[in-house]
């Protein structure tokens, strides 16, 4: 996976418009999408690459990737998100109306058992201070976020799909891995090609929400009194 780089790389238009329709067409893919079709190894190692060239605080890297395909593990795996499902559920038929009752109920949210590939990604503390840590504790967390996200990009752009499963209890999820304590998970991602994108997100399809525009979120210089 050694590759040569060049010096003050630079990239042109084309380059730029690339990348736009690829985080454009990102989507959370879910279980009545995958195929499945193995995913190549030459695919995977792409992916893994992406995130391990994300950003991290004081260059700490403090991500690792747990790679699942066993039927066993995965329906444990299922089995905790049906847990934590039937909690949701519980708690939006209390604060949603009618109708979006009915749209959660109808949703498919995870492809644990679908997807070809399921991948742990947790958090490693350092044991040591690391820079830029010191006064923001979360910053580690946030650096392996950024490593989800290159790895989310790099996977659509070889037309293979994630979805990111958070219905899940956290500490069953790294009882079933066997992780080490101080271990955090941060995402649990299901992955494999697709028999189609969707051409928005299915969330804003299904009118659960709507997009926000950039004049709903961009505050210039700062917050204005309410």
């Amino acid at each position: 996976m050694n590759k040569t780089f060049e010096s003050n790389k630079q990239f042109d238009q084309t380059a730029s418009e690339i990348l736009s329709q690829i985080i454009q067409h990102r989507r959370d893919v879910r279980g009545n999408r995958f195929l499945n079709d193995p995913i190549k190894e030459d695919d995977l190692k792409l992916i893994l690459e992406a995130a391990l060239h994300a950003p991290s605080v004081g260059f700490s890297q403090p991500w690792e990737f747990v790679l699942i395909k066993d039927p066993d593990t995965k329906q444990k795996i299922t089995d905790s998100f049906n847990t934590e499902n039937t909690k949701a559920k519980v708690h939006f038929s209390q604060s949603l109306d009618h109708d979006k009752q009915a749209l959660y109920q109808s949703l498919k949210l995870e492809g644990i058992q679908e997807s070809p590939l399921n991948l742990a990604v947790f958090y490693k503390p350092n044991k040591t201070p690391v820079l830029g840590q010191t006064s923001m504790p979360d910053m580690g967390r946030f650096s392996v976020v950024c490593a989800v996200q290159n790895m989310w990009l790099m996977a659509r752009s070889l037309n293979i799909g994630m979805g990111w499963v958070s219905i899940l209890n956290p500490n069953e999820v790294k009882s079933i891995l066997k992780a080490p304590q101080d271990r955090e998970l941060i995402a649990y991602l299901c992955v494999g090609y697709v028999d189609k994108f969707y051409d928005k997100p299915e969330l804003e399809i299904r009118k659960w929400e709507a997009r926000k525009n950039t004049e709903q979120v961009i505050i210039k210089e700062q917050y204005l009194s309410d």
